[in-house]
């Protein structure tokens, strides 16, 4: 999913770099034969005009799957070493970087987070593609900068701030079962760490520090497009868990419905 390279390089004891991250399985793996269908209750967003919106999503998330491992199985997609006809290369974006240090996975790890429009799920970045991702925005490595053993942490510690975050979403919600039983769906994300929310910079106003990172992810509830922001603060230690993040996460004030959703949960937190 999000390839923000804000989030701290911080290594984790004990852990073997070599190891394959633990992927869900992909689609056309045993496992998922049972899966369930999507929700016919849920219903796309509409437009203005009351036309059903089609979402498009980021460029890799259309051959993920390739890059997820079985676990029944052991095998991954058919098609992952297919070429691009344009230039006979594989995706860019798993490809090794000019003068990289050392070999990075391309193993993908499918999450928890259901993709809007689609019975797939949003699939998390490679070491490769994350990679990549920093050197675009510019950064560059140096001897004294992260190893291949930071990558595999780091890699672990993106993915599990994320299903923290979804898990947050997931509890905000909760308040709209009846309306939406069957759940949202996340259309789209995107990194904002520099545009602090008006909440981070009050609280760095009373002297809390700011945020180090900041997402807007909108989501789809059942017909209704909803944008949640979400403060990412540094939380110390990384634990076992890969968890070391203290999580921020709010509907945006957008609409009457998340004014009173932040009013009711106000209240509760300050009465319980």
């Amino acid at each position: 999913m999000g390839l923000s390279a804000s989030t701290p390089a911080v290594a984790i004891q004990n852990t073997n770099a070599s190891e394959h991250q633990t992927a869900s399985p992909p689609s056309g793996c045993p496992m998922h034969e049972e899966k369930t269908r999507g929700c016919p209750m849920s219903t796309k967003p509409s437009d203005a005009t009351g036309e059903s919106k089609t979402y498009s999503v980021p460029a890799h998330q259309e051959r993920a799957y390739e890059y997820v491992e079985c676990p029944v199985t052991g095998a991954v997609s058919e098609n992952r070493e297919k070429l691009d006809p344009s230039n006979l290369m594989p995706p860019p974006n798993q490809m090794p970087a000019p003068d990289q240090p050392f070999p990075l996975s391309t193993a993908r790890e499918e999450s928890s987070i259901p993709r809007a429009d689609s019975e797939k799920k949003w699939v998390y970045p490679s070491e490769q593609m994350f990679w990549n991702a920093m050197l675009r925005k510019g950064w560059k490595w140096k001897n004294e900068d992260i190893s291949q053993k930071d990558m595999y942490n780091i890699i672990r510690i993106h993915n599990q701030n994320n299903e923290q975050a979804w898990k947050e979403i997931l509890k905000w919600e909760a308040l709209h079962t009846t309306e939406c039983p069957c759940g949202p769906s996340l259309i789209r994300f995107g990194g904002k760490a520099k545009e602090y929310s008006p909440r981070a910079r009050i609280r760095s106003w009373m002297g809390y520090e700011l945020p180090f990172d900041r997402h807007d992810w909108i989501i789809n509830r059942c017909g209704t497009e909803v944008r949640y922001v979400i403060d990412y603060y540094d939380g110390g230690e990384v634990n076992k868990d890969y968890q070391f993040t203290i999580l921020d996460v709010r509907p945006a004030l957008d609409s009457v419905s998340a004014v009173w959703d932040r009013m009711k949960v106000a209240w509760w937190r300050w009465t319980s």
